[in-house]
Parts: structure tokens; sequence; C-alpha cells
């Protein structure tokens, strides 16, 4: 009986810190930092804002994508982002009936690709894009036209 004396309290007392530890774990985590990918987007890192320009490149490319290319006549093209060392990433084609809102977007975009370059010193291929000669409607999409096609 005696045995049994000591045993009793013992028990209820391994149990109770059982109990109280697992509670208290459960809230110890509210305190700690949350996992990197959880983390809000860096405003200032390259990362982000490559991805604003991304979605401000893909934006333009979505309006421009909406419209349906009948007549080559009604379309044209402007030069579209920048490389490090100079001149056009590429060319858009777009109608000309959008051309007071689209082109403002695009230099805008353009602007803040020249503003990313220089901020982190990007360098590129430094080969020269060149203008398309022509826009062709191909299957209701506009295709840019070069000299070599």
């Amino acid at each position: 009986m005696k045995k049994n004396f000591i045993y009793t309290p013992l028990l209820a007392l391994c149990t109770m810190f059982t109990l109280v530890s697992c509670n208290t774990s459960k809230n110890a985590n509210t305190n700690l930092p949350k996992d990197i990918s959880e983390r809000p987007a860096d405003e200032d890192s390259q990362k982000y804002e490559q991805a604003q320009l991304d979605k401000l490149k893909a934006s333009i490319q979505s309006e421009v994508s909406k419209e349906k290319c009948t007549a080559a006549s009604e379309w044209t093209f402007a030069p579209m982002g920048a490389k490090a060392c100079g001149g056009p990433q590429q060319y858009i084609a777009y109608p000309k009936k959008i051309e007071t809102i689209i082109l403002p977007r695009i230099e805008e975009y353009t602007q803040k690709v020249k503003a990313f370059n220089e901020k982190y010193n990007i360098t590129s291929d430094c080969m020269m894009v060149m203008p398309p000669t022509s826009v062709k409607c191909i299957n209701g999409k506009a295709q840019l036209i070069t000299a070599e096609q």
C-alpha cells in the first residue's frame, strides 16, 4: 500500500506536466518568425521588381491579344522594353484603334525596364533586335514580319 501511495501522486504530477507542456507548445509557435515562403515580398528586391515588370508586360500583351486581326492595315508595331546595351528587347504589334491607350503603357514598361537595368547593373547579349517591316494577320492573330521572312 505504501508503494501505491508514492506512485499515485507521482503519476498525477507527470500527467499534469505532460498536459501543460503540450498545451504551451501550441501557443509557443505564435511568436516565431514565419516561414520564408509566407513572408510578404520585399518591395525593394530585384526578384519583386522583376515580377512587377513581368506583370506589366503580360498585361500589355493580354490587352493586345484581345483584339482580332482581320486587316493588317489596321495594325502597326512599336518597340517594347530595353536591353541593357541599348535598343528594344522586342517589338509588339497592336491595333491602331487602341494606340492612345497602349502606347503610354508600352512606354511606361520600357522606362521601368531601363530603370531596372540601371539599378541592378543588368547585362544583356547586346544583339540588336531588328525592327519588323510589316504586320500580317494569320488566323486572326497579328504577326510581325521581318526582312528575312
